[in-house]
Formats: C-alpha cells, sequence, structure tokens
C-alpha cells in the first residue's frame, strides 16, 4: 500500500515545523527524506509512524488513516526505528530482536516457529548473529545500532521508517545497512528513511523528498530531484551531481555558497 501524506501540519512548542507537506510514498522504493537542520525530517517520519500528532492534514496507508488503526495493526504494518533508540532492559541481543515480533502474537502467547525464522533471519541480514548472546548493554554503538534494526526486520513490517539509521555506523555497515534497506524495497515493501550524507542518498534512493523549512522544496524520482539547483536551494551549497559506472548517483557537496 502507498503511505500518503495529505496538507500536513505540525505545530510543536508553538512552532509551525511542518507546513502542507503532501507526498506519496510508493511500496516496493526507497524514499529518502532530506533538508538542512530544522527542516523536519524527523517530525515528518514521526508524524507518518502515528508518534506525533498532527495538526492539520493526515498520514493515511492504503485507505486508512494511521493514526486510526488500532495499535498492534499499526506495529505489524509499519516499523519504526528512531534516531536515538534505546533499550532499558539489559537483556540479549536476539531477545530485543525477538521483540519486534510481539504485535504478531496473542498477548501472552510465546514465540513460534515462524517467529524464531524471523529472528535468525533479520539478525543474519544485519550480520548481528555473533551478538545473538551478548547483553545489549555491552554492545558497541554501531553494534547496538544493528541489533535495533534487526528488531525492526524482523517484524516483517509492510513500511519500514528509519530516522538516520547509519549515525555511529563505520562505512562498511553503513552500506551494509543501505543494501538490505534496499533490498526490503525490492522485496515489495516500502522504505523510507532520514539522511543528511547526500552520497549515501544518492546511492540508496529510488525517489526523495526535499524539505526546507518545513515545506517540501521538491519531490519525486531521485534523479529529477538530486540536482545542483535544487541542493543550493536547500543546502546552501554548490554539489556536482553525476552518475557512476553503475548509473548511480553521486551527489559531492563543493563548497558553500557565498
Amino acid at each position: 500500500m502507498e503511505l500518503i501524506v495529505e496538507g500536513l501540519g505540525v505545530t510543536l512548542s508553538g512552532r509551525r515545523v511542518l507546513d502542507g507537506v503532501s507526498a506519496v510514498l510508493r511500496p516496493g522504493r526507497v524514499t529518502a527524506i532530506l533538508g538542512p537542520n530544522g527542516a523536519g525530517k524527523s517530525t515528518l517520519i514521526k508524524t507518518a509512524a502515528a508518534l506525533i500528532a498532527p495538526s492539520a492534514g493526515a498520514v493515511r496507508l492504503g485507505e486508512r488513516t494511521v493514526a486510526a488503526l488500532d495499535p498492534r495493526e499499526r506495529a505489524r504494518r509499519i516499523g519504526y526505528l528512531p534516531q536515538d533508540a534505546r533499550v532499558h532492559w539489559n537483556i540479549a541481543a536476539s531477545d530485543v530482536v525477538a521483540l519486534g515480533r510481539a504485535p504478531h502474537r496473542a498477548p501472552f502467547a510465546g514465540p513460534d516457529a515462524h517467529d524464531a525464522e524471523a529472528v535468525t533471519q533479520a539478525m543474519a541480514a544485519t550480520e548481528t548473529g555473533h551478538l545473538a548472546i551478548r547483553p545489549i548493554n555491552e554492545l558497541s554503538g554501531g553494534e547496538r545500532a544493528r541489533v535495533l534494526l534487526a528488531r525492526v526486520l524482523a517484524g516483517e513490517p509492510d513500511w519500514l521508517l528509519a530516522d538516520e539509521p547509519l549515525a555511529g555506523l563505520d562505512p562498511h555497515h553503513q552500506l551494509d545497512i543501505l543494501d538490505r534497506l534496499g533490498e526490503v524495497a525490492r522485496q515489495g515493501r516500502g522504505v523510507a528513511i532520514v539522511l543528511h550524507d547526500l552520497l549515501h542518498a544518492g546511492r540508496v534512493a529510488d525517489d526523495v523528498l526535499l524539505l526546507k523549512d518545513g515545506t517540501i522544496l521538491a519531490s519525486g524520482e531521485a534523479g529529477a530531484v538530486l540536482t545542483p539547483e535544487n541542493l543550493r536551494i536547500a543546502f546552501d551549497v554548490d554539489v556536482s551531481v553525476h552518475r557512476d559506472t553503475e548509473g548511480r548517483l553521486i551527489c559531492l557537496p563543493r563548497g558553500r555558497v557565498v
């Protein structure tokens, strides 16, 4: 199902953070949400996950308003990976990942074979299987980030919403996570990811929402949005844009606009 944002407005602490934002996010594609600091990127993705109530407009999953879904159904359909994800119990990494299966089970029911397989696959995809028995609070920041992504993947959501999931990861695992998100989209599910790095956006994005000052500056296929003109307006920097031999966009900041 498409994730549809309609005339979204969000006011936080008396400040208008999003104003009249509308977009259609398509399944089977990775949508990168880009913009300078304070543009409203995290607010948009939190509102899409029904973690923030809009002051105007709505977010729909197909014909249904996301905020009106039963919480368990919403958790099955939308997986959210926050920027500052924390675990408050020092449990084994595999148990953290297994929490992603909770919306699929009846209350007080134990895990079944499919739950166990989903956990195993999610940990394999994020290269965290060797961390399975280690307490989560004893892991490095990068290891913990990958375990928390595995928890979202284990839930097998229709949509995966990630707020800067590459923070704290080394380049090797940044690329692995981007490739994994691309694979999720190729399976027919939807992925929306908040990014700051233009090089990563060019690598992974099929579509782009480019925000500035709480409004959409440009949206559409990555090649049409990631242009030197749009990026100059959004970030006040000169950016060279070209494609590599595999056809992927390379957006390289060259300097500040003076």
